[in-house]
């Protein structure tokens, strides 16, 4: 999928924006912000801002003096981007080997990722009954299929009830979830 993606679009920008705004579509931002945080020229930017924003894919609000993007999920290829992009990231394999783990009652992704920032490794954080032997051996497995490092923290219902503010502090992105863990 990884070389799909880039033969498809051959702007480098272009691509960290879609990853920034349709793996998380609760992520927003303004041009500097993203120019710092991508690396990359405010022009650049600017131009692929533009473009996605005159598509329909990125929509744009002004607060003060700043204008937010963030990604347009009323657009009907945004489910479809949204799975591209989970499939180039490796969050669609994280995802299917869920049903393994146990009794798994929520699965969400903190840190570069949640923000949508490919940063080559997954903070995958893991609330339920869960068969703390079985992930070891299996997301071994699931690094090597897609080429990035998972950190796994493991939690059952008590422990998040009690950390679930300090998690919800970061931008979260739920991939699984079973039921309302934390409002039992």
């Amino acid at each position: 999928m990884y070389y799909l993606l880039e033969s498809l679009i051959t702007s480098k920008t272009r691509i960290k924006l879609l990853l920034k705004f349709f793996l998380n579509p609760e992520n927003q931002a303004y041009l500097r912000g993203l120019a710092e945080e991508l690396g990359e020229s405010t022009n650049a930017i600017r131009v692929e801002l533009n473009r996605l924003t005159e598509a329909g894919l990125l929509e744009s609000a002004t607060s003060g003096r700043t204008k937010l993007y963030r990604a347009n999920q009323k657009h009907s290829l945004f489910p479809d981007i949204h799975s591209v992009v989970k499939k180039y990231l490796g969050i669609d394999k994280v995802q299917a080997i869920l049903n393994d783990m146990g009794k798994v009652e929520l699965a969400f992704i903190t840190g570069e990722y949640a923000h949508g920032i490919d940063s080559g490794i997954i903070d995958l954080v893991l609330v339920g009954e869960i068969d703390k032997a079985y992930i070891q051996h299996i997301v071994e497995k699931a690094e090597n299929i897609i080429k990035r490092k998972i950190r796994v923290l493991v939690l059952n219902r008590e422990e998040y009830r009690r950390l679930k503010e300090k998690l919800k502090s970061e931008k979260a992105l739920v991939i699984w979830e079973e039921r309302n863990v934390g409002e039992e």
